[in-house]
């Protein structure tokens, strides 16, 4: 299998030094299947090229272990011939420098565009022409492709699922690897090796920069790691916020993001939330729905807050919020005043009992109806602290966001998007029930008629 990427950029040798790959070297890469050639079909000031020709060993692939249920697939198959999941582990082995956006001579290229054109030989397709335009073209892509006949003595068979694949681009090195480290095994629908939790997090650091924006992204992490439900949905839960930040950072004018700095939307809910924490005299307080630790770092450096909770669904999530927040680091009375546990909403957990304050950022539109139902009782019901503060997207809003179609909402999880007034009953409904007295408050700059982009219900309840 063969892969070639060329630039014309003045001098385009300067493809050698982001790549690290000289140009009068023939150089080798091992891979746990084979080996990976490298060597520049053509060098000048004016057009370089560099070629990765991937050499298959059938027998290495054989004794490899194989999670497929299909007896015969390691023996059956067409893994030493095809651009396949094996092509991205020699990009990553043979380019890793690159694609992780390192260049020692050189490193102020890593940040320039340059003219790209890459060619694939024998890239399986599942999903035919239209699937690989709606992968490359949404990331600029001009996509050029032919597919080859079954046999091409035997017409009457029709096509095979195989390309060969011209791609064009103009963007950085490190973006075109990033792009072919992850999207080639998309594409072919397949990957050669037992896929874990490890694979979440090689999606994650890979696609940071353009996998939460693309419109095909849920298609993407579910081929990427093999339709895996739970890894599937930690790693959607993941981009998540990512995309919501994207979308909301949208305005309806230009000007008006020209006139103030810009503020991450996202920043400003979490200390909106904290602020009004801080005004309930609470000490002790727990995140619940804690995501990657965001709200906690905000709590932690308040020294109101003497005990902090932090929970969540998802194992993976607070492994990120352990990590980022250096608990293991902290002085002893700090990591006094954290913890940190997985716990559903679902269900009624007598760890949660004790707090005087609550927060629930962007969770409860996650939750359809039943869900959302048992939410309602094990926070209000059996947890019951002194105050709860919500924060929910505000549907009115979204008129403002020109690429958002009318019938759609923020986020492909979510269950429901509320209006002011349908916020608002739910919330007196809640407070009604469960003896709470509730206020409303707009998070964000407020836009006629529509309201802000984030609305906040702020719970009290009746001593």
């Amino acid at each position: 299998m063969l892969l070639t990427i060329t630039t014309t950029r003045r001098p385009a040798t300067d493809l050698s030094f982001l790549l690290h790959k000289h140009p009068d070297k023939v150089q080798q890469v091992e891979i746990s299947a084979g080996i990976a050639h490298l060597f520049y079909p053509e060098v000048s000031e004016e057009r370089c090229s560099i070629a990765l020709l991937l050499d298959i060993d059938p027998i290495g692939l054989v004794r490899k272990k194989s999670d497929n249920d299909f007896a015969l697939q390691q023996y059956v198959n067409d893994r030493p011939y095809v651009a396949s999941s094996l092509m991205s582990a020699a990009i990553a082995k043979a380019f890793g420098t690159a694609l992780g956006g390192r260049c020692q001579l050189k490193p102020e290229l890593v940040q320039i565009p340059f003219p790209l054109e890459v060619q694939l030989s024998g890239l399986p397709v599942s999903g035919g022409e239209e699937l690989l335009r709606s992968l490359f073209e949404p990331l600029g892509y001009t996509v050029e492709c032919s597919r080859y006949p079954v046999d091409p003595q035997f017409p009457e068979w029709g096509d095979s699922r195989y390309f060969s694949v011209r791609l064009i681009n103009h963007i950085t090195v490190q973006q075109l690897l990033s792009h072919l480290y992850l999207l080639i095994p998309v594409c072919d629908n397949e990957k050669h090796y037992f896929v874990g939790q490890h694979d979440i997090d090689k999606l994650m650091e890979k696609g940071k920069d353009w996998l939460p924006t693309h419109p095909a992204k849920e298609l993407i992490t579910k081929r990427y790691l093999k339709y895996r439900s739970s890894l599937t949905n930690e790693a959607l839960e993941r981009l998540l916020i990512e995309e919501e930040e994207e979308i909301e950072e949208e305005t309806a004018t230009e000007d008006a993001v020209e006139k103030t700095p810009k503020v991450r939307v996202h920043d400003q809910r979490l200390k909106s939330v904290c602020d009004e924490l801080l005004l309930t005299g609470a000490h002790s307080v727990a995140d619940l729905g804690c995501g990657e630790g965001k709200l906690l770092r905000l709590l932690l450096e308040q020294k109101q807050f003497k005990k902090i909770l932090g929970m969540d669904v998802s194992h993976r999530a607070l492994s990120i919020a352990n990590d980022k927040l250096k608990t293991e680091r902290m002085p002893e009375k700090q990591r006094e005043r954290i913890s940190l546990l997985q716990g559903s909403l679902m269900y009624r957990d007598k760890r949660l009992e004790g707090y005087e304050a609550a927060a629930l950022v962007e969770v409860i539109e996650h939750l359809d109806e039943p869900r959302l139902a048992s939410m309602e009782k094990v926070v209000f019901g059996y947890t019951k602290p002194m105050y709860v503060i919500i924060t929910t997207p505000n549907k009115e809003y979204n008129v403002l966001f020109a690429s958002m179609p009318e019938d759609k909402m923020r986020h492909t999880d979510h269950r429901f998007e509320w209006t002011r007034q349908e916020f608002a009953d739910w919330g007196n409904r809640i407070a009604s029930e469960h003896g709470y007295i509730v206020s409303f408050k707009a998070v964000g700059e407020e836009a006629p008629e529509v309201g802000a982009l984030t609305q906040m219900a702020i719970f009290s309840r009746n001593k």
